[in-house]
C-alpha cells in the first residue's frame, strides 16, 4: 500500500504545511492551472504495508515517564496493539490525527489497557523526550475520560530504534529542515499479541467500528463477543481506502439468518396455538 491512498496522501501534505508545494521551474511544460508540484521530501512519504511480518520485539524506547523500555514491553501474547508513529511539537497532522484517534477511542465501548487492547504512540522525532511526551499523553488522556490508568504509552527514542520500527512498519517520513518539520503519512498499525502487522486504516478520522474490526483481526478472533465477530464477517478490509466496508455476501448471509429465525419463530407460535386449540 503506497501514498496513493488519498487520506495518507492529504496527511502528508498537512504535514509539511506551506512547505508542501514549490513552484515548477521556468519554462517547465504544465497543464493549466497546475502550476505547483510537490516538493522533492514529499516523495519519500509512503507507507508499504508488511502484513504478516513480525516487529522486532527488542526495540529500545523510554516511555513517558522516564523508563526504558522494548517494545516487547507491550506485547504480552494477550492482547494487540495500536500502533501510531508521530511526533509531539507537530503544528497540525499529528494534532488532528491524535486528536480523532482519542475521539474515536472514547465513542469506543473497550478502554486502553482492559482485556482487549494497548496503544502505543512514538514519536518519530528523535530530539524528544519524556518531558514532552509526558503532557501530550497527559492532554489525550483527559480527553478520553477513561481515567489516568488508561494503557496508553508516549515512547520517544534515538534515530536508530524510530527507523528501524518504521521501516519494520514500512511506514516512511522525512525531515524538512527549512520548517523543523516531519513529513509523514496518518496510518494506525495493528500489532497481534505476538507482535506481527495484521492490518493498516489511514486517515485523518476514524471510525470506532474500523479500530474494532482491526484489534479483532490484529487479535484473531481473541478479543470481542462472538456478535462482534459475527458484524465482522459482514464487513471487508477494503484496500483502496483503508477502512472496512460491507460485505454483500456478510450482509446475505446475516439477513438469510434472521429470516430463518423469524421463519422458524413463527413457525413455533403457529405450532403452539394449534396444539392448545386440539388440546
Amino acid at each position: 500500500m503506497s501514498c496513493r491512498i488519498s487520506a495518507a496522501c492529504l496527511a502528508a501534505a498537512l504535514a509539511l504545511g506551506s512547505a508542501a508545494v514549490v513552484r515548477a521551474a521556468p519554462g517547465e511544460a504544465r497543464e493549466a492551472g497546475s502550476n505547483q508540484m510537490l516538493a522533492p521530501a514529499m516523495t519519500a512519504i509512503d507507507v508499504d504495508e508488511h502484513l504478516g511480518l513480525d516487529v522486532d520485539r527488542g526495540l529500545a524506547f523510554v516511555d513517558h515517564t522516564g523508563k526504558r523500555v522494548t517494545l516487547g514491553d507491550y506485547l504480552d501474547g494477550k492482547r494487540p496493539v495500536l500502533v501510531t508513529m508521530n511526533y509531539f511539537r507537530c503544528p497540525v497532522l499529528c494534532n488532528v490525527q491524535l486528536n480523532e484517534l482519542t475521539d474515536a477511542l472514547h465513542k469506543l465501548d473497550w478502554t486502553p489497557g482492559d482485556e482487549h487492547f494497548r496503544v502505543v504512540t512514538v514519536s518519530i522525532d528523535p530530539r524528544e523526550t519524556p518531558e514532552l511526551a509526558a503532557p501530550k499523553r497527559q492532554n489525550h488522556l483527559n480527553s478520553l475520560n477513561r481515567g489516568d490508568d488508561a494503557d496508553w504509552a508516549f515512547l520517544t527514542g534515538d534515530a536508530l530504534n524510530v527507523r528501524l520500527l518504521a521501516a519494520q512498519l514500512g511506514i516512511s517520513y522525512t525531515y524538512d529542515p527549512e520548517q523543523d518539520q516531519y513529513a509523514h503519512p496518518a496510518v494506525i498499525a495493528f500489532l497481534s499479541p505476538e507482535g506481527k502487522i495484521a492490518r493498516y486504516v489511514y486517515g485523518l478520522s476514524y471510525n470506532p467500528s474500523d479500530l474494532k474490526f482491526g484489534l479483532i483481526e490484529a487479535s484473531e478472533g481473541r478479543v470481542g463477543t462472538t456478535i462482534d465477530r459475527l458484524i465482522l464477517s459482514c464487513f471487508h478490509y477494503d484496500a483502496t481506502l483503508g477502512r472496512y466496508g460491507p460485505f454483500a455476501f456478510g450482509l446475505m448471509r446475516i439477513a438469510g439468518a434472521v429470516t430463518v429465525l423469524l421463519i422458524g419463530t413463527t413457525l413455533l407460535v403457529y405450532w403452539r396455538r394449534e396444539r392448545r386449540a386440539t388440546t
